[in-house]
């Protein structure tokens, strides 16, 4: 089992200590040390002021924050949760995703979704009802242009012919994609282009706001696991290959008063026994100087743990 985080702007407004480089490279730097083994950011360019006062958060260039994570780190994987793929042409995806994995010596991992707030597919010209389409024709070209000279894509959206995207990622034959989404769609874009699946919880009530179907029970994902794994082996790939990404509910967070280590291992065990091969953490964004002692605190009481 692998832990990972993303940076704690989880707010708005957000604490600025967060944005700042020196706290971008600590916060990295106190992950690896604590034995995580992701670390990314999460993407939103262009929300409404009307989602942010209702509960929503700020965010930095996931491609940019990354990679100055990248340059203070050198072992924990680049990992953003996740890149809204519709909202951005697949050749600057996966040329911005090459560099970073070159850049990281092979760190890369692509951890893409869908997307579901329609005010910002419209402020940023994209066809809200047109993603599912986006979606799957990107994942064909990001594949394509990462592993292949002188490519051609007739689709829906995009028309390219004899395209050659150099330098190349570091990892072979291209970074891990990782498919965001609780549908049985996105287990489907896994089989066909994954290499992960990572779901979130989601109870009725934000499955709707989401629009993705309701995942809020152990049950419930290690069905969506079976699901998956049928999908792969039809598609004639071994699922053991494939990682699962989810978060523990059991114990509480780091860094609240209330957070049970040992009870958050029992979670973690029992993620474990469903096909989850990495949870994802939270950890607070009130203060630079709490998230960092939550992580450390998470490291020693959790990973190491996990880790004997």
């Amino acid at each position: 089992m692998q832990f990972s985080i993303t940076h704690p702007m989880h707010s708005h407004p957000y604490n600025p200590e967060l944005v700042a480089g020196a706290g971008i490279a600590q916060v990295a730097v106190a992950a690896e040390k604590a034995g995580f083994g992701g670390f990314g950011f999460t993407d939103h360019p262009a929300p409404t002021q009307r989602w942010l006062e209702a509960g929503g958060h700020d965010a930095l260039d996931p491609f940019v924050a990354m990679s100055y994570a990248a340059a203070h780190t050198t072992t924990l994987r680049l990992i953003p949760n996740i890149v809204v793929l519709p909202y951005r042409n697949p050749f600057v995806v996966a040329k911005a995703g090459a560099t970073l994995d070159l850049l990281s010596d092979g760190r890369f991992t692509l951890a893409v979704g869908a997307g579901y707030l329609k005010r910002e597919f419209a402020a940023l010209g994209v066809d809200f009802d047109d993603r599912a389409a986006l979606f799957e024709e990107s994942l064909e070209v990001i594949r394509a242009i990462w592993t292949t000279d002188d490519v051609t894509f007739e689709g829906k959206h995009f028309s390219a012919r004899g395209i050659t995207a150099h330098p190349r990622p570091m990892a072979k034959p291209h970074p891990p994609i990782w498919i965001g989404g609780n549908t049985a769609a996105a287990r489907a874009r896994v089989a066909a282009h994954g290499q992960g699946w990572c779901p979130f919880r989601a109870p009725a009530v934000l499955a709707r706001t989401a629009r993705t179907a309701t995942l809020d029970s152990v049950e419930r994902l290690t069905a969506g696991i079976a699901d998956l794994r049928r999908r792969l082996e039809d598609a004639g790939r071994d699922p053991r290959d494939i990682d699962v990404v989810f978060t523990n509910s059991v114990g509480g967070s780091p860094g609240d008063d209330d957070f049970d280590a040992g009870a958050f291992l029992t979670g973690v065990a029992e993620l474990e026994a469903a096909g989850v091969t990495w949870v994802q953490v939270s950890v607070p964004g009130d203060s630079l100087s709490h998230a960092l002692e939550a992580i450390e605190e998470f490291g020693s009481s959790v990973v190491a743990e996990v880790s004997r």
